[in-house]
Formats: structure tokens, sequence, C-alpha cells
């Protein structure tokens, strides 16, 4: 075990991390703000497993979204070469200038992490966060889609969002596929809601995602995803009728589209791979050349 206790001030021992929180969000006078999502890990287990799965270095550089009280970045610090955590909550960020202080390499940055170009924070960097619920999906295009791509990613994400990134072909969904285009996504563990203070209404999980060096198919991902998102439009209606309507073209070009690629009209879109969703592309992409 990491020296959990040793997380106070100044690495003074602070007894168990609910008692931490409390005494942290006292002294500075803060509180859970539901509205950006902030409910502070205070599981001592739960946060080895995280420090666990980002397999830290001392030459790594980490980018923490969301670091809160500082409870995970006290520990990414004493393993890695450089943390780099990005709080948007002005009084919380202003609170880890204080706490954090003893550790020359901790940078706060106070600011939406959603503005920052990841190329201009490092390059062959990891991320490891506890995100807020809200983000997710945003925070996983902003770096999966970004020209400096991690060399890993580890959140802890509500549960139900976890499984549905990790869905294979059956129960595929917009957000599998966007994610699994870029990486290989899996789930190393199921996070009770008690684990939190205050505790959400749902569970979490901790999620790994080891980025590909390629996306998973060759094609060209703006007008890829116009159709993977249009065959989504309806997931619950066969393909045909769900790409007709995204596309706002007639049944029959529809059915044309789908024979030409070889896919049964009457499947829906959560059932096809990445590799029928490329074919699909490229019968596409003709068509409108």
């Amino acid at each position: 075990m990491h020296d959990l206790k040793k997380l106070g001030l100044g690495g003074r021992v602070a007894g168990s991390l609910l008692t931490q929180t409390r005494r942290l969000l006292r002294q500075f006078d803060l509180r859970a703000r539901k509205g950006l999502g902030q409910h502070f890990l205070i599981d001592g287990e739960v946060l080895e497993r995280i420090i666990s799965a980002a397999e830290l270095t001392p030459s790594d550089v980490i980018v923490e979204v969301g670091p809160g009280l500082g409870v995970l970045t006290r520990e990414l610090a004493q393993k890695a070469g450089r943390v780099i955590a990005i709080e948007l909550d002005s009084r919380l960020a202003a609170a880890l200038k204080q706490t954090l202080a003893h550790f020359n390499n901790v940078t706060i940055i106070n600011d939406d992490v959603l503005k920052i170009e990841p190329k201009n924070l490092a390059t062959g960097y990891k991320v490891v966060a506890n995100l807020p619920y809200y983000i997710t999906s945003p925070v996983l295009r902003h770096f999966l889609e970004a020209s400096a791509k991690p060399r890993l990613m580890i959140l802890m994400v509500q549960k139900e969002v976890a499984e549905a990134i990790t869905a294979r072909p059956g129960k595929m969904s917009l957000l599998a596929v966007s994610v699994q285009f870029y990486g290989e996504p899996r789930i190393i563990s199921r996070v009770p809601a008690q684990c939190f203070y205050p505790a959400p209404r749902v569970d979490s999980a901790i999620l790994r995602i080891d980025p590909h060096p390629q996306p998973r198919v060759a094609v060209d991902e703006g007008s890829f995803f116009d159709l993977v998102r249009a065959g989504f439009t309806a997931p619950r209606k066969q393909l045909v009728n769900s790409l007709a309507q995204g596309l706002g073209v007639s049944k029959n070009e529809a059915l044309s589209l789908l024979e030409r690629a070889d896919i049964a009209s009457q499947r829906r879109a959560e059932t096809l791979t990445l590799g029928e969703w490329a074919r699909l592309w490229r019968v596409f992409k003709e068509k409108r050349c």
C-alpha cells in the first residue's frame, strides 16, 4: 500500500479519506457542487486500483481532469514525473495550489479542459481522472480525436457508460463506435456509489482505454462519423429505415447502399462491426463522388 494516510497539508497524517475530505471542505469553506458533478473519492482500495492500472513510472507525464480535493493527485505525484491537474472550479483550484504546494512536479490549471489543446499540455502523456459524469463523452472525444493523443487513459466513469463503451456488436452504440474507433476499452473494476462523498445515485467503473497508433479502420473520419450518426438516428429501427431517415434519402437509396456493402437491410445499427461500418462508408463515399 502507498502512504494513503499521508495526504494532508505538507504530508501530515490525515486519517481516513472521508475524514480528510470533510476536513478539507471545512478548512476551505467548500461544498460539493452538484452542477459540476463533484463526488470525491473516499475509498483507499479504489484509489489503489486506479494507481495500479495507470502503470506509473518516474518518466510519466499525467494529465488529470477534475482533481477535486487532490486525493488522486497526491498519489500520482508520488509516482509520476509530472502531473498536470486541470480543475474548472476556481475555489477548488485555489485550495489545490495551497495543499499541493510542497509537490514541485504538480501544475494546477484553473480552466475548462475542453478549451485546452492537448498538444499544448504535453506529448506522450497519460490521462488519469475521476471524471464528472456529465463531461465523460466530451472529454473522451477531446483527447481521442486530438492530434497529440494520450498513451493511456484510466478514467472513473458511470458504470452504465463504461458498459456502453466496451459493448460488442449486438449492443453497440454511437459512443461505443466512437471510442473503439480510436482505442481498445476495458473495464478494470466496478465501484459502488458509497465509495464517494457525497455518494452519487449510480455506481461507477474504472475504465482503461489503450489508444491505437492509428484508427482501427482507414476512413475519412468526418464523413465516416456522419454516416455512423445517420445509422444511429433511430437505433431501434431496421438499419435501412434509420439510414434513410438520417441521411435524408429514400428507403430504396438506403437499401441500395446496404446491398452494395453486403449488409442485410433488416439489421440494426447496434449489430454492425467497425469493419462493416467502414465497408458501408466506402460505398457511401463512392455514391457521393
